[in-house]
């Protein structure tokens, strides 16, 4: 909590004025009465140094620029977007994918690319760093790499963080308008079943025919 005018508990404090100007280390009691005199609180904003740093300042003004402050941080505040792709992710797919990648870069978020391997695609773990390192070209006007791609088990990841705003140039478009929400299962990573071999559904009906022959 802030302590503000006579809840300021320092014997000594520093003082500074709303305009920065600093007048030195003096008692609590004249720091309180040059802020009275000014028509003016005195609040601590540095308690934890010794002396205590107090600012000559109209407390409601303070409270109301802190909060204020304190809301501008909080949305600018870096997250953690993923976007994740498979080898056989299609081209159209992979467009709305990097639009909406680069629409997250926009906004001042990382992006974590996840590139999943499901069965036989594991023997071949080296297409997933084809595809990361595309992505890495096909995004170098809006975002620069963080941390490479790098092989995880069963996955490849990377994370691209965005570059400065005046040096972003968007390359892809969201197609009218469509973004893919983060927990929808895109139909290009649906798992097909394995099979060692490719066995028929049915008898061909001319082999029917000549079995029929041999019962006959």
């Amino acid at each position: 909590m802030t302590r503000i005018n006579d809840r300021i508990r320092a014997p000594k404090v520093r003082v500074v004025l709303a305009n920065g100007e600093q007048l030195g280390v003096m008692s609590c009691r004249d720091a309180l009465y040059k802020a009275q005199s000014l028509g003016l609180d005195l609040v601590e904003i540095a308690g934890q140094v010794d002396p205590p740093v107090c600012k000559i300042v109209d407390y409601g003004k303070y409270k109301y620029e802190q909060a204020k402050l304190k809301k501008q941080k909080s949305k600018s505040a870096t997250r953690m977007k993923e976007v994740k792709f498979r080898v056989g992710t299609g081209q159209h797919d992979y467009n709305i994918k990097l639009g909406r990648a680069e629409t997250f870069l926009e906004t001042n978020h990382k992006c974590r690319f996840v590139l999943q391997f499901r069965g036989r695609e594991n023997a071949h773990k080296d297409l997933g760093f084809v595809v990361l390192n595309r992505i890495i070209e096909d995004l170098k006007t809006m975002a620069q790499v963080d941390q490479p791609p790098r092989l995880n088990g069963r996955a490849v990841a990377m994370i691209l963080s965005p570059l400065p705003v005046h040096q972003r140039k968007r390359k892809f478009h969201l197609f009218h308008g469509e973004l893919m929400e983060e927990d929808d299962e895109d139909h290009d990573e649906q798992e097909e079943p394995e099979f060692d071999e490719d066995i028929p559904d049915e008898v061909p009906d001319e082999a029917a025919e000549v079995e029929e022959d041999q019962k006959a």
